[in-house]
């Protein structure tokens, strides 16, 4: 079937193919009520159907932005099994669209580029999550259109971020524990790259044993995939291996999960004998178990960082404040328990 262009249009009311584009491009004031009119009860009689690539063409603008989320693991492992991304990219769709922009998901294979994929789509923005310090950013440079980075500890003040004190929340998930009487605290966490998310929130958790004077014990630490599933090998592990331990801070809900089914399977009781805490506060956790987690507010996140890519887009951005902080809290649930010091 022959799609329906603006000439069909214009041929089937007898006007020029010139005020049909001015109705459709928000024109309206250079043609008649009357003929608006028109143009109008001709696109809904006709069906037609704008071809966003070629308005795209004229005016420079796709309406199309671009979130990519770079796989820093080796793992085939599926984006969005990982809710606190489902989360996320909720977020930054709601605010895009409620804004007139439309969405594009690329998931980036560890060591591929960013920049094919921002430039050949003719995105008008990017949000790119998680990339490290280690990775090559010169090349996002390159592509020459607005770029957020969420999650990203990059000193670099060419891109605009949005993220949380990762460090200070690893800091208060294990004070939590400290101040609830735990001593022998693992941590359960992703693999520990510099400058990445899990190393700030592994030093904040040591941050809050030096502060208490309680020894690091690096036997207690479990670093591998952020998943459910080396969540529960390391439940096992701890279970087995580190009867001492009271206390485990999971660096995300998903592992925190994970620990809890190895934890119970190897017939400890949470918080009975051994309290849990997480790091999300992802939206699932009101249908599973009642966790006891670092808020983050995943959702509010995903928003912020599309707000400050419109801005970017739109020429309103703030070149004083390239950095949003968001701010954390503890949730206070179920799975950690008040013990007497040992």
């Amino acid at each position: 079937m022959k799609r329906v262009t603006v000439k069909d249009i214009a041929k089937a009311i007898g006007v020029s193919p010139a005020v049909v584009s001015y109705v459709l491009n928000g024109k309206e004031y250079k043609v008649s009520q009357e003929t608006v009119l028109k143009v109008k009860a001709a696109i809904k009689e006709l069906n037609y159907i704008p071809n966003l690539t070629a308005r795209s063409l004229v005016k420079n603008k796709s309406q199309l932005v671009g979130v990519i989320i770079p796989q820093t693991e080796e793992t085939s492992q599926l984006l969005l099994t990982n809710p606190f991304y489902s989360e996320i990219i909720g977020g930054i769709e709601s605010k895009l669209r409620q804004c007139g922009y439309h969405l594009l998901l690329s998931g980036v294979d560890k060591g591929k580029s960013y920049l094919d994929t921002s430039v050949q789509r003719n995105l008008d923005g990017a949000i790119i999550m998680g990339i490290y310090q280690e990775q090559f950013y010169e090349e996002l440079k390159q592509a020459q259109i607005p770029i957020v980075l969420i999650d990203s500890y990059i000193s670099d003040n060419y891109f605009y971020r949005v993220g949380i004190d990762d460090e200070y929340g690893g800091y208060l998930a294990t004070k939590y524990l400290i101040e609830h009487g735990h001593r022998d605290i693992a941590l359960v966490t992703g693999s520990i790259k510099r400058d990445g998310v899990n190393e700030k929130r592994f030093l904040g958790y040591k941050r809050a044993l030096s502060e208490a004077g309680i020894f690091y014990n690096p036997d207690y630490v479990f670093d591998g995939l952020v998943s459910f599933e080396y969540g529960y090998k390391a439940g096992i592990a701890i279970a087995q291996n580190h009867k001492k331990v009271t206390g485990v801070f999971a660096s995300a809900d998903l592992m925190a999960l994970g620990v809890i089914k190895g934890l119970t399977e190897s017939r400890l009781k949470i918080p009975e004998d051994i309290s849990v805490i997480g790091f999300d506060n992802i939206s699932i956790l009101q249908f599973t178990l009642p966790l006891t987690t670092v808020d983050q507010n995943i959702t509010a996140k995903g928003i912020k960082a599309a707000e400050l890519l419109i801005d970017l887009i739109e020429g309103k951005g703030d070149n004083e404040s390239k950095e949003k902080i968001l701010p954390l809290r503890i949730i206070e649930r179920e799975t950690v328990k008040r013990i007497k010091d040992k």
